[in-house]
């Protein structure tokens, strides 16, 4: 049987910054305020590998089932508010 993962703790950010230092499962983001805004999701901090293209999200939430083996940093452009959930492990 799989494994699933249903809850994350929650990581608002309104810039590029970092949603994990640790390891773990990005379980998606909720966009609750943009302008234009957009974002790349990196794998192992600012200059990490992206694992997405440029992402022009809309409000709402967006599922982004993704594993993570280093730090998760979203890389932010424009103006917009996002709460990620990431679950550590």
């Amino acid at each position: 049987m799989a494994q699933v993962q249903q809850s994350g703790t929650p990581v608002n950010l309104t810039g590029s910054g970092a949603v994990s230092l640790v390891s773990g499962s990005l379980l998606g983001f909720y966009v609750n305020s943009t302008t234009a805004g957009t974002i790349v999701i990196r794998n192992g901090g600012a200059s990490g590998t992206a694992i997405s293209g440029t992402i022009t999200p809309v409000i709402g939430f967006h599922a982004f089932p993704a594993y993570m083996t280093s730090t998760c940093y979203f890389t932010i452009a424009n103006t917009l508010n996002v709460t990620a959930f990431f679950a550590a492990g």
